[in-house]
């Protein structure tokens, strides 16, 4: 079943077939994995949320329109809201020592607009998400680009690679960032 599109997958999933849920597994299984790990921080709670998210998604398989975006996408938000759901439910739940002097240092300003701490911190969620997805070649040319500040030309000396390389490797990772973030993403215009 390696060889059909997510798309196929879903469908399959969709008729109840077990094998096309094993297979988008063993596709997306290590990348969600990693960012469910780096959302929560703990390996081990990361397990359970890709479990979770997994089990969703054959439950709610239906749901799925790719009319609206790419399957990645699709179970990018299944994983960020497991996570975010764990992240809660682990906050209502205090340490004993959680009303100590220095906790209430860490209580955030109320001055700051919550709304916009909040939709930078789901735009953040929503791109780590989609680098997750990429190809690890892809994702390092985005990264030392994005995050590293460096050039192409630099970036092929750095990697010992040939210039058009990765040219192609950050077109490519490009295509699948704009198909994985256009669906949700919105980028404010000031």
């Amino acid at each position: 079943m390696s060889e059909l599109t997510d798309v196929e997958l879903i469908a399959r999933v969709q008729r109840g077939e077990p094998a096309a849920l094993e297979a988008l597994y063993d596709r997306y299984a290590p990348w969600m994995l990693g960012l469910a790990a780096r959302l929560v921080g703990q390996r081990e709670a990361a397990e359970d949320i890709l479990q979770e998210a997994f089990f969703q998604v054959w439950q709610r398989a239906e749901t799925f329109n790719p009319a609206r975006g790419a399957f990645p996408a699709w179970l990018i938000t299944i994983v960020r809201s497991r996570s975010i759901d764990h992240l809660r439910r682990r906050s209502t739940r205090p340490a004993d020592d959680a009303f100590t002097h220095e906790a209430w240092a860490d209580l955030p300003d109320p001055n700051f607009d919550v709304l916009t701490i909040v939709s930078q911190q789901e735009r953040r969620l929503w791109i780590q998400g989609a680098l997750a997805c990429l190809p690890e070649d892809q994702r390092q040319v985005v990264e030392l680009s994005f995050f590293g500040g460096l050039t192409r030309r630099e970036i092929a000396a750095r990697l010992c690679l040939p210039e058009g390389t990765i040219h192609t490797r950050a077109r490519l990772a490009l295509q699948k960032l704009r198909s994985l973030l256009e669906p949700g993403f919105l980028i404010e215009v000031n």
